[in-house]
């Protein structure tokens, strides 16, 4: 095995608006190519909407979420934003979803990951009256989303939350991120 190979750790990526309602369409064979070209071993999808695990250095992985951005523009003429995060921080999120332990129905659950962690001033921006009766709940680079009248009816969107934060997001809903959490073999 190569001194590389045996630092690599698991990571997932989340790549945002890729083959949601008909538009930004991108063969998963075709990511999973792109992960494979840039160093990445092991490398898996979950779904058609962007969720890749695969396994790298933490150097590779860093840098990672720019490289693939700039191929999927420079081969499909797509702006698809990539957010990335370890195993670990992934286990660590499930752990910590505070409306679980109010013992929230999963179904209505969701996490918004967040590319950086915005500043104390952007996060006090966000409002809790915006859509009731969604709540929100941040932590660090997550955002726990409670949203009972489901995401098609929220109004934090995507687009509401990166303004205010000054940061890109993508969603996930609850079942997604036990099953990327699964295929990370935690």
């Amino acid at each position: 095995m190569k001194k590389a190979e045996k630092s690599a750790t698991v990571h997932i990526a989340l790549l945002r608006g890729i083959n949601v309602g008909g538009k930004n369409k991108l063969p998963m064979k075709d990511l999973v190519t792109l992960f494979e070209n840039a160093g990445c071993s092991r490398v898996r999808t979950y779904i058609q909407s962007g969720n890749v695990v695969f396994e790298a250095s933490p150097a590779l992985a860093k840098r990672l979420a720019e490289r693939i951005s700039e191929d999927i523009t420079a081969r499909y003429g797509l702006q698809v934003p990539v957010v990335m995060r370890s195993a670990a921080e992934l286990a660590s999120l499930s752990e910590a979803n505070p409306f679980l332990r109010k013992g929230a129905d999963p179904a209505t659950l969701h996490v918004a990951f967040l590319a950086e962690q915005p500043s104390a001033a952007s996060a006090a921006a966000l409002d809790p009256k915006r859509s009731p009766p969604d709540e929100f709940s941040l932590r660090g680079r997550d955002l726990y989303l409670r949203c009972p009248n489901g995401m098609a009816r929220t109004k934090l969107t995507n687009a509401y939350l990166d303004s205010k934060l000054s940061t890109t997001s993508t969603m996930r809903n609850w079942n997604t991120v036990l099953a990327l959490l699964a295929l990370c073999g935690a």
